[in-house]
């Protein structure tokens, strides 16, 4: 069965069945949408009890309860400036060192830094010998993406790519998946040296989308896209540690890289733990 999983992506019209999705997702369809809502929260198990608006007749769309906004208190942020915090409710995939410019995929499967940054050899070197993080968020989870610690936007850039799903199955078996996929990467200047930010498309992930600039993806094409930003003045994007800097519509994949001798993972970090928006992540080295 796994290997038929497998085989059915190669085969599947990943990108006119994402755009499907996506329409369907964003349809206000009354009735039917609050069905469909109700029926993913018992599936899913999802906890409603810490949602700003708990009622599911309170979303028109599909997208608005996946892109839920959380009440105040239900995700505390980590105080400290050595410390950072998770920017998603996710569970961990994979972390650890960068080494010799290759990322863990899932055992017996690595794939470069430099592809996943749109191969921009400069911007890779930054990377050289840091640390790396892969946060999988699930169905359930809660899809906006926040800053882990204070940040100034540099960079954004957009880069085509597949839609294979990216749970743990496909992580296992389909080389390369993080790098082949599409993503939006998001480059910081922090307390911490350069941060980036990596949120990875997925089958039927409707959208990507960003606090500065909106909608990122749709619409896609077969292009690199890069956008630089001023890093002071009025036009300066700052954003502080555990404010939202993106969110998903339809769950997907968000990669941490940091630079090197810069911070330390959190001892309680281990693969597969589950993970709260706001708690340790990480400290100054």
């Amino acid at each position: 069965m796994d290997k038929f999983k497998i085989g059915l992506q190669y085969w599947l019209p990943q990108h006119a069945l994402t755009r499907l999705m996506g329409k369907l997702a964003s349809a206000k369809a009354g009735v039917l949408t609050t069905s469909v809502i109700r029926w993913f929260i018992r599936h899913y198990q999802v906890n409603m009890h810490e949602a700003f608006h708990t009622d599911p007749s309170y979303f028109k769309t599909f997208n608005d309860f996946f892109v839920r906004e959380l009440k105040p208190e239900a995700r505390p942020i980590v105080d400290g400036e050595d410390v950072l915090v998770f920017p998603a409710d996710a569970c961990i995939s994979q972390f650890g060192p960068i080494m010799d410019g290759q990322l863990i995929q899932a055992k017996g499967h690595t794939y470069s830094a430099l592809e996943l940054l749109g191969g921009d050899p400069e911007l890779a070197e930054q990377f050289t010998d840091g640390g790396f993080a892969t946060l999988y968020l699930s169905p359930r989870d809660y899809h906006r993406v926040h800053m882990p610690c204070d940040g100034i936007l540099r960079q954004m850039i957009y880069i085509p790519g597949d839609l294979f799903s990216v749970n743990p199955l496909t992580a296992e078996n389909v080389p390369n998946l993080f790098a082949r996929n599409e993503r939006v990467v998001c480059i910081f200047d922090t307390p911490f040296g350069p941060l980036a930010q990596i949120l990875v498309g997925a089958t039927i992930v409707g959208s990507i989308e960003c606090v500065w600039a909106g909608c990122v993806t749709p619409p896609r094409g077969n292009s690199i896209y890069r956008w630089d930003y001023p890093s002071e003045g009025d036009k300066a994007i700052t954003l502080k540690k555990g404010q939202e800097m993106g969110r998903f519509k339809l769950g997907s994949t968000v990669i941490n890289l940091f630079a090197k001798d810069q911070i330390r993972f959190d001892d309680a970090m281990d693969v597969t733990l589950p993970t709260l928006m706001g708690g340790a992540y990480a400290h100054r080295k």
